[in-house]
């Protein structure tokens, strides 16, 4: 279970790591968009935060069914005190981190984050990340994920978990 800041690259690092690992992947925001039967900003938009983290934990606790896979989860899912008890009790977490400042460059190229809507990218994840790192450092493994190929991250989870 992948779980970090958004534009760390759960989903991209995830969909490799499921590959070489020869397990399915699965990107637990496309889950819940595929549940709730439209987009996350949707959600958001129409429903709220607090309505989107309970479709979030029910699509995890779900996703969590005791067979192999790599699963990416959305930046906010471990933050919720249910849904990372039941991240920790029931799979190997990874967080995978990464400066602000390399956040902030790899968000700036896709507009479909809801955190972000006008607003500063920068300013917004280093707020997060103060807030966040110290639960996501709750994880039993941590990853820098760093410029550069996402094979190197890859291949760091994969030393990290004794593969």
């Amino acid at each position: 279970m992948l779980v970090g800041l958004m534009g760390v690259g759960k989903s991209t690092v995830g969909r490799r790591l499921a590959n070489r690992l020869r397990v399915p992947f699965v990107d637990a925001d496309h889950a819940i968009e595929q549940a709730a039967g439209m987009s996350i900003p949707e959600i958001f938009e129409h429903y709220g935060e607090p309505y989107f983290r309970d479709g979030e934990r029910r699509v995890i606790a779900r996703l969590v069914d005791g067979r192999p896979k790599v699963i990416a989860t959305g930046g906010g899912a471990f933050v919720n005190d249910e849904t990372r008890a039941l991240i920790l009790e029931q799979a190997t977490a990874i967080w995978l981190n990464a400066s602000p400042e390399v956040l902030a460059e790899r968000v700036r190229r896709r507009d479909t984050r809801p955190l972000l809507r006008g607003k500063d990218p920068l300013k917004v994840l280093r707020e997060l990340s103060a807030v966040r790192n110290p639960i996501y450092a709750l994880a039993p493994i941590h990853i820098s994920s760093k410029r550069g190929p996402h094979e190197a991250t890859v291949n760091a989870i994969l030393k990290a978990i004794g593969r």
